[in-house]
Parts: C-alpha cells; sequence; structure tokens
C-alpha cells in the first residue's frame, strides 16, 4: 500500500508413488536444453519459499536424484513434537525446550535443519519470484525474480504457505498518522519498546491475541493499551509445558513414532475426536469432561472434545457455554466481559480459527488495557495522533499493531503473475471465475505448476508440517513416476477440478466452518471465497 511507513515491511513468499490418472493429461519424453540462473541446465524443480515445505520437498528432490532450486524472498501455536519435519537426521539430535516453541527456537530449528541439510547451497537468496511463464512447445517454465534473475525449469512449486500477503482493510488515513505502526507479520528482529506508551492492536485473530498479551505486560503502569476488536476471539488455554533436559530425552525415544502416527490423526495433531456424542453423558460428567481438557490445555478442547460438537448446533452451544463460562470467571468488569465472552454464541464453536492464549484475559483486569468494540461502531479513519470511530471518538496513539490478517490461502500464489497455456493469467482466472483445483495442489491449464500448504487442501484447518510432507511427497512421487515413464507434461482435468470442488464443499458444509464467514474461506477479502479440505486423514486417502 503506497505511503505506509516502511516497517510494515515486504510481503514474501507406480507402486512406489502416484500414477498419472485420468485426472490429468500428459505427453511425451525428452526436454530441450536451456538457459538457468548460473547454469545452460534446465532445472527439475524450482521452489518458491524455504519454509517447511520448501525444504522437505528440497530434500525429497534430491533423494531421488532432482536438481532443484528454493527461491527465497528473505529469512506457533502447534504443539511439540508435530510441528517439526520427520527427518531422522533433523529428529534425532534436535530437542524443544516447551511444548509450544517461540519464534526464537523456531529460528534456531530452521538453523539446524541447514546444518543438517545443507539447504543454504542449493538456494538463491533476496529474490522474489515476481512472474512466470509456461511455454508449451518446450514443457518448461520462465521464472522471473525482482532481482533481475531467472530461471528454466521443467516445474516449480510454491510453498508460498497461506499467509504470505499481508492484508490492510481500506481505511483512509494510513499516511496521516505519525507513530510507529506495524502489520503482524513483519516484526522487528530486535523487538519493540512499548513501556510507557499509548498503543493500539487492531485485531483479534491469533496473532492479536499474542501480541496483546506481551504487550500487557510490557507497557507498565504509565502506558496504555486499547485492542479493537471487531469479533471476539474463543482463545483457549495453552498451558505452556517447559521440559527438563530428561524430559525431553524421554519425548525424543518415542519420536520417531510419533512422527510417523500424526497423520493418522484429525488434522495431522496427535489427538483426535472422541467417539462419544455430547448427550451420550449426564451433565455432570460432561462438565468434568470438559474441565479435563480444559486442564490440557492446546486444541484439545475443539479437537479432542465430543464427535457431535462440531456436527450438532445444541451440542456446539454447550461446548461455547462451557468456554464462555470459564473465560468469564477471569474478567472481573462486566462491560469488557461482555465483549470478550458474549452471553449469546456470536458463531459456531470452531467456525473461525481457535487460538491460544496464556494470560490474554486477565490482562484486561487492568485499568490501563482495554477492548474497542468497532463492530458496532467501526473505524472511520486513521489521523495524525491516532484513530477516530465513527460516532467520533478520538483514540491518541503512539504506536499501532495491525493484527489484520493476510489476504490467505490464495494471496502468495495471486500475488505472483504466472501465465499458463495460451498466456492465461492465474490470478484473473480465479478472480473470473472462483478458485478451482485439482487435490488442492494443482489447477488446470497450469501444467507442471504445484503448490503446498494452498486452496481446496487441509490448509487451514491442518498442522503446517504434517499436511505439506504429504503433499511433498506426492509431488516427488509423480516427478519420479513421470521420469519412468518418460513423460514431460503434466495438467490437471477441468472436470477433475470440477468434481474435488465439490467434494471439498459438501464436505465442509458438515462443519461450523462452512457456515461462519472467516479467512479460513476467503470471507476476509472482498470478493474472494474457496474452500479447505475439513481433515488431513480424508485427504490423504484422496491423494
Amino acid at each position: 500500500m503506497p505511503g505506509l511507513r516502511r516497517d510494515l515491511g515486504r510481503d514474501g513468499q507406480g507402486e512406489d508413488g502416484p500414477n498419472v490418472t485420468d485426472n490429468y493429461t500428459a505427453h511425451g519424453s525428452g526436454a530441450p536444453a536451456g538457459d538457468s540462473y548460473g547454469s545452460d541446465e534446465t532445472l527439475d524443480m524450482v521452489i518458491v519459499v524455504a519454509g517447511f515445505a520448501g525444504i522437505w520437498l528440497l530434500d525429497q528432490l534430491r533423494q531421488r536424484g532432482f536438481k532443484a532450486k528454493i527461491i527465497e524472498a528473505g529469512s506457533v501455536d502447534s504443539q511439540y513434537p508435530i510441528y517439526a519435519l520427520a527427518i531422522p537426521e533433523v529428529y534425532n539430535d534436535w530437542t524443544w525446550s516447551s511444548h509450544y516453541p517461540d519464534h526464537h527456537e523456531l529460528r534456531e530449528y530452521f538453523k539446524f535443519l541447514d546444518e543438517r541439510l545443507h539447504v543454504s547451497k542449493d538456494c538463491v537468496f533476496n529474490a522474489k519470484v515476481t512472474n512466470a511463464v509456461w511455454d508449451d512447445g518446450e514443457c518448461t517454465w520462465s521464472i522471473g525474480c525482482d532481482n533481475g534473475s531467472s530461471f528454466r525449469t521443467k516445474f516449480w512449486t510454491a510453498c508460498t504457505g497461506f499467509a504470505a500477503k499481508k492484508y490492510f482493510p481500506d481505511w483512509p488515513g494510513y499516511e496521516d498518522f505519525k507513530g510507529t505502526m506495524f502489520h503482524s507479520s513483519f516484526w522487528p528482529n530486535e523487538g519493540v519498546d512499548v513501556k510507557g506508551k499509548r498503543v493500539a492492536v487492531i485485531g483479534t485473530g491469533a496473532t492479536g491475541v499474542q501480541i496483546t498479551q506481551e504487550w500487557c505486560r510490557e507497557i507498565g503502569d504509565e502506558g496504555d493499551l486499547k485492542m479493537f476488536q471487531r469479533t471476539a476471539n474463543i482463545a483457549c488455554p495453552m498451558n505452556q509445558v517447559y521440559m527438563t533436559e530428561e524430559e525431553q530425552k524421554v519425548l525424543s525415544a518415542g519420536l520417531s513414532d510419533q512422527l510417523a502416527d500424526r497423520n493418522n490423526h484429525h488434522n495431522g495433531f496427535l489427538y483426535q475426536w472422541r467417539d462419544t456424542l455430547t448427550y451420550d453423558d449426564t451433565p455432570e460428567e460432561r462438565d468434568e469432561f470438559c474441565h479435563m481438557l480444559w486442564k490440557m490445555g492446546g486444541f484439545r478442547f475443539l479437537m479432542n472434545d465430543y464427535y457431535d460438537m462440531t456436527r450438532n448446533a445444541s451440542a456446539n452451544l454447550e461446548a461455547y457455554n462451557f468456554w464462555r463460562d470459564r473465560t468469564r470467571e477471569r474478567v472481573k468488569d462486566t462491560r469488557k466481559a461482555e465483549l470478550l465472552a458474549p452471553t449469546e454464541r456470536p458463531h459456531l464453536f470452531g467456525g473461525k480459527r481457535l487460538s491460544l492464549e496464556q494470560d490474554f484475559y486477565d490482562q484486561f483486569n487492568k485499568p490501563n488495557v482495554d477492548v474497542i468494540d468497532v463492530q458496532n461502531n467501526p473505524i472511520k479513519r486513521f489521523v495524525s495522533d491516532g484513530i477516530i470511530q465513527e460516532d467520533g471518538s478520538h483514540h491518541k496513539l503512539d504506536m499501532i499493531a495491525l493484527a489484520t490478517g493476510f489476504d490467505s490461502i490464495t494471496g502468495g500464489l495471486k500475488d505472483m503473475k504466472i501465465r499458463g497455456v495460451g498466456g492465461e493469467v492465474l490470478t484473473d482466472n480465479w478472480q473470473a471465475k472462483g478458485t478451482w483445483t485439482y487435490l488442492g495442489v494443482s489447477t488446470a491449464r497450469f501444467p507442471n505448476f504445484f503448490f503446498t500448504y494452498g486452496p481446496q487442501a487441509p490448509t487451514a484447518f491442518s498442522n503446517g508440517p504434517s499436511c505439506i510432507e504429504i503433499q511433498g511427497d506426492w509431488i516427488a512421487n509423480v516427478l519420479s513416476d513421470m521420469q519412468a515413464k518418460e513423460l514431460r507434461r503434466i495438467d490437471a482435468d477441468p472436470q477433475a477440478e470440477a468434481e474435488w470442488k465439490a467434494l471439498v464443499n459438501d464436505l465442509i458444509n458438515d462443519t461450523p466452518r462452512g457456515k461462519v464467514d472467516s479467512w479460513y474461506n476467503g470471507a476476509n477479502i472482498p470478493g474472494e471465497r474457496f474452500g479447505n479440505h475439513v481433515g488431513l486423514c480424508a485427504f490423504l486417502a484422496g491423494v
């Protein structure tokens, strides 16, 4: 967005495997030599972004003898050990200090990944992919970057993830604000000093919750924090656990089995919905069971609950009421409590992304911490010294954190100009006709192009590493299968896309997530709509 302060940052980015079936079209062997970055060879694969997905796919392709490069523009709330890659030479010698690693430890983990896998030698850094053009005659892609470098490759995969492109609501006056403004996705490495300052957090998603609870601890008695809320966040206790060295060793001993088993569980986590139904238990038994999940913490209150909690409206209300009552016990001010945990359920429990918190709700008992309702009194504009709401309320501020989310799932893909068969542009296609994919990893008329953690895969509903390992293995196996059969080109069949989209929509409409507008289905972006596959286990069966 022109004029925004530099602190808002820059967007980043056979029997042994699947056979080419009627859902794809494929063509004969051989590929002409061409120019690529620093070489006369055409690469087998270009991978965009060196995150979990990119590193896993690179490792799988290396094992199969393919020549691949990663292009990287720069450089959690999932629980140990599932927020990690199932690569023995990595996990055998790595231990986490807590059940929920922070960003410092995750950075150390990626450094360790590089030391063990030597990822950097096949990475091109400080290059953001801006365009990709398909040559139908030669069956190759030309990949262009913002630094002028270019690549020729037979295949390429966008591992841009679900949160690669920042989203800014259309509020006027961003450029007028004279204080400091950050978008949550580009936080300064040195941190932010908020002590004694008047600060605002706009947004109450997972990141908004995290920033709010951290800043509330740091502003001191002289500071002031206002959290601007459109919709109450249903956040559950994280109940962080720090492990001793002995506890780490015990957990590490069974790690290979846990990592192998995670894809047999709902959404790639290590727990699953119960077989029992809500009203199979007495009210006393339900209360005892819910208190047990609450005490254990994490996503268990959503994912380890009664089977019908996400399928039966009455059972869903029982879960919400339990959450509401436990939360309101912690917030003493009745006005704040009603905004943070409304008496009436604002949406189906689990319809929006559940967040985890440590002392988020307790912080609102401080007199200098408040929640501002922008559902009934929207933000009108930014001004030089703060924010003005529709009713004229003027909030004077020194610093603003924009936790306004992302152009999720499809934003990273649409941020590149991708030209397929006949020069068709992916962004134009999806904007005109809606998002269409096959298996959530490919799209018709864009041959030899794949994406991970994207639309119509389990993306928003799954643990990232669990999902991308399945997708990365599938992509690598496709390349091996095509190589064995001397095939040059693979393209999704439009009819298979239509059937996949119908399946995704049918499955999601059976859950709260299909009945509530959220970034899960692109509803936070004007004109956007897409689906996510509801479960990793079912997705694994599909691919």
